[in-house]
């Protein structure tokens, strides 16, 4: 019953000398069905192209359909200022706004031209509820525009930010190469010393503005403001953020404290990894390749995404205040001269762009490809490590028993006879992704709603399909190594892999967790070290840099930018690191039921592992 559930071990094979060189295409139709996808979508941006005009989204037209402040335009300047003197038959513009937005009320005013009729007009807001959202629109444009004047002053700062971030990754990974035990136990304790000084500098900040004056407002009565500087000068934000950090400091020390045993196992995984890169040291630039093509596969989206939203066809109306027959009707400006209206009165609207039948169902398949590519892409790097790190562990005489070049060979593998499997597992998480996005829109759709229970099936199926799309990412994962190692399609690749982490439950949910945690650490030391030389930086915290740092508006939004881009690029790093680990932890599995450490079945596992388990190869003595 038991192998039912988990599926049998792995038997021993004296002919498995690692990743296998003789295997054949997978999932055929899949690739079949990708490629025709993929040519679909460059004709939905061939047609995009050919129909769009991404100038409607950047400059306003006229009631003609013609840009503003265009070169080119055909009408005379002068038409365009031609107004009708002022008669008495209209009342005084300034009178009738201001009475308008003064109440409700209703006014009944005549124009007398070639027919004589009556217009009337009912207001019901009032004077403060305009004025309030315009000033919210013209709060958030000045905003914008500061922030736009930040990043013009602070964009060569930012990237010095951003350098100074992936060289301390690179020296991180290095020194991890050669000093990895030690490494990581100096991690831990920075980790634990840059939050704990955040604690400190917190509370100094908290009792700093004991006394001052506002400095007791609470965030609740501050509410929203632009400028962010407002919220560190009162004691409330320094007490939350003292809070937040003291509650991480704990988790992680209690985490180290229960792990502990654990984390022996972790680094000597972590040492078998840095052995495994420094063996295959491309596969550290190898993330600059998959960033390329993400870069291609955004583009291509988004230029094809406004191409689009301005392929829609606008339909012009005549508006004009007499009776004749033309008005209100569809008209073609090109031609307008030839309709029976006065000119003076004759003006064009374009009254609404009819969006073809199949432009949502085009924006639509738009979305759903580049999730697809896009995860596709992802999915591609990861079979390409996982291949070449299997190759090294399998390898019996390191590096003789390996490829010569282990990243361009797994990468030609999996591109001649994996592009199938590839496809499948990212059509399956796109799915998902897809589904989630709709539910979002809904959500967005329905926040105003009153319907309770709605909201709540609603609010389970975010969190059902969230859930879903993490274990739907994992088992790919471990599916693209199976499928690196043996070639078995993808459904097999998953069922092996499923079975193969369930029959060593304990250990995937204790040794790789550990593992990823202990490299969120670098990251997260990484970020920190960072974030905190940005701070007083751009604050102007630090005299020696008064005179260097640029005059901003929002010293926090150059701060953020590098925060958030050295995560990205620290992440860029480790995610070798991580899918070495993930592959090398399989590879792992499979040893210790592969082989017993006999003559005939030594473990291939190196001998920091072996030691931390206790297990010996048949003629050596138990460490």
């Amino acid at each position: 019953l038991s192998s039912l559930h988990t599926g049998e071990p792995r038997k021993y094979d004296p002919t498995f000398k690692g990743p296998t060189q003789h295997r054949g295409c997978t999932d055929i139709v899949c690739c079949i069905f990708f490629i025709l996808a993929i040519l679909a979508y460059f004709a939905v941006g061939i047609l995009a192209w050919s129909q769009g005009d991404p100038r409607k989204v950047i400059y306003p037209t006229d009631s003609r359909g013609q840009f503003c402040g265009q070169a080119g335009t055909p009408l005379d300047p002068m038409v365009l200022l031609e107004f009708q003197c002022p008669t008495t038959q209209v009342r005084s513009p300034p009178e009738s706004v201001s009475r308008g937005v003064n109440g409700s009320h209703t006014h009944t005013h005549t124009h007398t031209h070639t027919h004589t009729h009556t217009h009337t007009h009912t207001h019901t807001r009032s004077q403060a509820s305009l004025c309030r959202n315009a000033t919210v629109v013209i709060e958030a444009r000045q905003v914008v525009m500061k922030i736009f004047e930040d990043y013009t002053q602070s964009w060569y700062w930012i990237l010095i930010g951003l350098v100074i971030a992936m060289l301390l990754s690179l020296l991180f990974i290095v020194l991890l190469r050669f000093l990895a035990g030690i490494m990581v136990w100096i991690m831990v304790a920075l980790v634990i010393i840059v939050i704990g000084y955040g604690i400190f500098h917190c509370y100094m900040e908290y009792a700093a503005l004991k006394g001052e004056p506002g400095a007791d407002v609470t965030l609740q009565d501050l509410g929203f403001q632009a400028d962010f500087t407002v919220y560190l000068q009162i004691r409330q934000t320094w007490l939350a953020f003292m809070i937040i950090l003291a509650i991480v400091e704990v988790i992680i020390i209690l985490l180290l404290i229960f792990l502990r045993k654990r984390l022996l196992i972790a680094i000597a995984l972590i040492k078998e990894a840095s052995r495994a890169i420094g063996y295959v040291m491309c596969s550290l630039f190898y993330p600059l390749f998959t960033f390329l093509l993400l870069a291609v596969v955004i583009a291509y989206w988004a230029v094809t995404a406004v191409f689009l939203s301005t392929s829609n066809e606008p339909v012009y109306k005549v508006f004009n205040d007499s009776d004749c027959e033309h008005s209100r009707k569809t008209c073609d400006p090109a031609v307008s001269s030839l309709l029976p209206v006065p000119r003076r009165r004759r003006f064009f609207r374009n009254v609404t762009r009819l969006k073809r039948s199949y432009l949502i169902g085009l924006q639509f398949y738009n979305v759903f490809l580049f999730l697809w590519c896009a995860n596709f892409v992802t999915a591609l790097g990861q079979m390409t490590l996982a291949g070449a790190f299997a190759s090294y562990y399998w390898a019996f005489v390191k590096p003789d028993d390996m490829p010569s070049f282990p990243i361009f060979s797994s990468l030609g593998r999996s591109l001649r006879y994996h592009t199938g499997t590839l496809a499948f597992g990212s059509l399956i998480l796109s799915t998902i992704q897809i589904i989630r996005v709709l539910l979002e829109y809904l959500d967005h759709k329905l926040k105003g709603a009153q319907n309770k229970c709605a909201r709540f099936v609603l609010c389970c199926l975010k969190c059902c399909f969230w859930c879903l799309e993490k274990f739907v990412k994992f088992l790919n994962r471990n599916a693209y190594i199976m499928t690196a190692i043996y070639g078995k399609n993808f459904c097999t690749s998953a069922r092996d892999a499923f079975f193969l982490l369930m029959r060593n439950m304990i250990r995937v949910a204790v040794l790789d967790k550990v593992t990823d945690f202990l490299l969120f650490l670098g990251k997260l030391l990484i970020v920190g070290l960072v974030g905190v030389f940005a701070f007083f930086f751009f604050s102007g915290r630090v005299k020696a840099f008064e005179d260097t740092a640029p005059n901003l508006h929002y010293y926090w939004v150059p701060i953020l930018t590098v925060v958030i881009g050295s995560y990205l690029i620290a992440h860029g790093f480790f995610s070798v690191y991580s899918m070495c680990v993930d592959t090398l932890f399989l590879c792992f599995l499979e040893d210790l039921e592969r082989n017993d450490g006999s003559a005939e079945r030594p473990y291939l596992m190196p001998e920091s592992l072996r030691k931390v388990l206790k297990k010996k190869n048949k003629g050596q003595p138990a460490e």
